[in-house]
């Protein structure tokens, strides 16, 4: 599935929230977050401690989560709006999610909302959602924002496998843009092979990791990828170079959100 391993995603889960807690001290957790449309800041972390809660209840219990808020427990956090009310319970949240997957075996299968899948597969998304989440925080804070390059680089791979899966309807239609779509980072090291050429075709969206020609391409440091592919930094700026074919990028943002 990834080159990442499951201990390191469950280690990230926590160390990524931790690091969110620190970048939110003394902030105003009523602020907006512009990148969530309508949440504040204290909206952004009640988001990532319910996320945690409810899927870890899932997966330590080894049954379906289809009503959160009648099985989850402290699903909503507390009445306190403050960091020092929420960080100890966003954190809890997180210590106690990385210790019911590192408990649970890997391959089982865990289902929330009626979305079921393997464990490993819900960690891997807790510390990717997590981490992205903090570059929304560090954004409305106007905070810099880094990640592992390794974590930068899986989190492209997971988007790409969501979309390939078929997370994404209509993906088939940006073939009437162009066939291939090619992401280049630039300040990566060669083994890191931080390249991917995404196709497109009546049969539907691939992706591979490569370096190959493509009706359009976007270039830049490969933590402005990730922020570009996310919808957190418009392609727009000075921070990545798109070349060629603009609406094929276009069309790509406008299907793939998360």
């Amino acid at each position: 599935m990834t080159a990442v391993t499951l201990d390191r995603f469950c280690a990230e889960t926590t160390a990524q929230t931790r690091e969110l807690v620190e970048l939110l001290g003394g902030a105003d957790l009523s602020a907006p977050v512009p990148t969530c449309p309508g949440w504040s800041l204290a909206d952004l972390l009640r988001h990532i401690g319910g996320n945690l809660r409810t899927v870890g209840t899932a997966v330590r219990t080894g049954r379906p989560v289809d009503d959160p808020a009648t099985q989850v427990a402290e699903l909503d956090g507390p009445s306190g709006t403050g960091l020092g009310a929420l960080a100890p319970w966003l954190t809890e949240a997180a210590d106690a999610f990385a210790a019911a997957v590192r408990a649970a075996e890997p391959a089982a299968t865990a289902t929330v909302w009626g979305f079921g899948d393997r464990v490993d597969g819900w960690a891997r998304r807790a510390a990717h959602d997590i981490a992205v989440h903090r570059a929304d925080a560090a954004l409305a804070i106007g905070a810099d924002y880094a990640l592992a390059p390794e974590l930068a680089a899986d989190a492209v791979d997971e988007l790409l496998d969501m979309a390939a899966a078929g997370m994404f309807p209509g993906l088939e239609r940006l073939a009437e843009h162009g066939s291939a779509l090619h992401l280049h980072a630039t300040d990566t090291v060669p083994e890191l092979r931080a390249e991917w050429l995404l196709e497109f075709g009546a049969e539907g969206f691939g992706w591979r990791r490569a370096h190959q020609r493509a009706d359009t391409a976007v270039r830049g440091p490969l933590t402005e990828l990730l922020l570009v592919l996310y919808r957190r930094r418009p392609a727009t700026t000075d921070r990545v170079e798109v070349i060629g074919s603009a609406p094929l990028l276009d069309a790509w943002l406008q299907r793939v959100s998360l």
